[in-house]
């Protein structure tokens, strides 16, 4: 791959003024690639995947420093919130309360307990909670 001059100053500029972590990463896979190195030598410099190397090299190919950023995820937003994951981590990490009667946590059960006792409804396809 070959940059023009204006390409070069636009990555580097992206890296110096730390504009933000994930997109400056991938200005450096482009440069780095575009300086000859190996996917091999950008993944493991850079902490990631071959895939993803060459995921960020195709999208820049396709559409430049603008294909570098996240892109809204497809799909219906997410119905539980960071805190609301994190209670739910810590939750499976202890055994169920012994007034549950429950010696370990099935989806179910947690599911049934998480809506009932910390207000998180988590609905699991193919329970016998109802159609999602």
């Amino acid at each position: 791959m070959e940059l023009t001059t204006d390409a070069r100053t636009e990555l580097e500029a992206i890296i110096s003024v730390g504009y933000d972590r994930s997109v400056s990463s991938r200005a450096q896979i482009i440069l780095d690639y575009a300086d000859g190195d190996s996917v091999a030598e950008i993944a493991a410099k850079s902490g990631t995947t071959r895939p993803a190397v060459y995921k960020w090299i195709s999208r820049y190919e396709e559409d430049g420093i603008a294909e570098l950023d996240d892109r809204k995820s497809p799909g219906r937003p997410r119905a539980v919130t960071g805190e609301q994951r994190g209670r739910i981590i810590a939750r499976t990490k202890i055994p169920p309360p012994e007034s549950t009667g429950l010696a370990n946590w099935s989806s179910y059960e947690m599911a049934k307990y998480l809506k009932r006792h910390e207000g998180i409804d988590v609905r699991l396809r193919g329970s016998l909670t109802g159609p999602q």
